[in-house]
């Protein structure tokens, strides 16, 4: 009998961090990122706000959409780079490294999105695009050559 006490009274604390819904548009496989960096506008996602994180105005602004330059910027074909290493609320005081690493155009691997694109239908993976050399991309991608 004191055994089963004792057993019941050790509690168990079980943590669940509840980031928020990743996009339709976001990549299959990290439901626990909180940022995406969008390397061809230059632009943050913050999943657990719904909000893009940009550069306008001489700040950072947080909006839950992008500025209007990019109203035909499709979400679903860009690039996402997962921050799978930052855990802090700011993730543009690293810009200058993102946009040096990862820099417009940019593609990893192929990446497959959560849903499909609203309309004519999507296989939800888009393919990095041939290089200049013919090459036709796959691998760990490149950034823009300094």
């Amino acid at each position: 009998m004191i055994l089963f006490f004792a057993s019941a009274g050790q509690a168990q604390v079980s943590v669940n961090v509840n980031i928020g819904t990743p996009p339709p548009w976001g990549p299959v496989g990290y439901s626990q990122v909180r940022y995406y960096y969008l390397p061809d506008v230059e632009a943050y996602y913050d999943v657990q706000s719904a909000m893009f994180i940009y550069y306008g105005g001489g700040v950072w602004v947080h909006r839950a959409y992008l500025p209007s330059r990019y109203k035909n910027y499709d979400l679903y074909h860009g690039y996402k780079v997962v921050m799978k290493d930052y855990h802090g609320n700011a993730p543009y005081a690293h810009f200058k490294d993102h946009k040096m690493k990862y820099g417009k155009g940019y593609h990893g691997g192929m990446q497959k999105t959560i849903g499909e694109k609203p309309g004519k239908g999507n296989s939800g993976a888009k393919s990095p695009p041939p290089d200049k050399h013919g090459d036709k991309g796959g691998g760990g991608g490149k950034g823009k050559k300094k």
